[in-house]
């Protein structure tokens, strides 16, 4: 795979977790900042918004630089070396990420971030076993942390261990229902395990539900597409690509969005077919 490829990955992972860690980091942040100024707290504020509003800008080397800054002033504040591993994961750094990550939790060990990032980090890397390990740990700490089920999953689906992804992606979906990804990635490892039926069901509720939602109407299509149902394949898919043409390629659905082998073989046959 090459490192293009493997950006993306990390990527699309990021995009799922950069919410909550923007809710989650300052508590933790606060809780390890030595006795400041007014004028420290404001610029320590300063900095952080601005790398927030770089990450959010997809400026990821801008938020690494802001970060960075703030870490130069408070080395031991976890919360910032948690975020500077989140830039440096999506701009494909991911050994500088893991230390910013192990560092992080060398100084807040009950905090469930760093532990959550630097799964997604070791998913980068392949070392499915490792990230499993990290999540698993993030749910020690906190047994009701849905993104936590649903990465784990996705490490599992890495592993090819396809049952247990589907018990940990409904888990996730069940705690969190508005977590349309999980319950995405559910119907995806269902069809894998040829649960057709439900597969489908799921996706059709989501689309329900989300009717912009690209990735379950590409989902739809192949499935429709493999029942001989031409029509509301074709239907699926013109909403599919208009919403976003990446689908569109079989390497990025694969090895990007990583959906499961069957899923991916059930698009590509429509593809060529159509």
């Amino acid at each position: 795979m090459t490192k293009n490829k493997l950006a993306f990955i990390v990527r699309f992972i990021l995009i799922l977790l950069i919410f909550l860690l923007v809710i989650d980091t300052p508590a933790l942040a606060q809780s390890q900042l030595p006795d400041l100024s007014a004028t420290q707290l404001q610029q320590l504020d300063k900095l952080a918004q601005k790398a927030f509003a770089a990450t959010n800008a997809g400026d990821f080397a801008t938020a690494e630089t802001y970060w960075t800054k703030i870490i130069e002033q408070f080395p031991d504040n976890p919360a910032a070396l948690s975020n500077r591993g989140n830039a440096r994961v999506s701009q494909n750094k991911l050994a500088e990420a893991i230390a910013d990550y192990n560092k992080a939790i060398e100084l807040a060990p009950n905090a469930t971030d760093p532990y959550l990032n630097r799964g997604t980090a070791l998913e980068g890397l392949g070392k499915w076993q490792d990230a499993i390990a990290d999540y698993n740990r993030v749910l020690e700490l906190d047994p009701k942390d849905a993104m936590a089920y649903n990465n784990r999953g996705n490490a599992e689906a890495g592993l090819g261990q396809w049952e247990s992804a589907i018990t940990d992606y409904r888990q996730s979906a069940d705690m969190a229902p508005n977590f349309a990804f999980a319950r995405a990635n559910y119907a995806l490892a269902l069809y894998q395990t040829g649960q057709t039926d439900e597969a489908i069901r799921t996706m059709r509720n989501l689309v329900r539900k989300y009717p912009n939602f690209a990735d379950m109407r590409a989902a739809l299509t192949a499935a429709y597409w493999a029942q001989g149902k031409h029509g509301e394949a074709e239907s699926n898919w013109v909403a599919a690509v208009g919403l976003d043409r990446r689908y569109k390629d079989l390497d990025w659905v694969a090895n990007t969005r990583r959906w499961p082998p069957v899923m991916v073989a059930a698009l590509e046959k429509f593809q060529k077919l159509q």
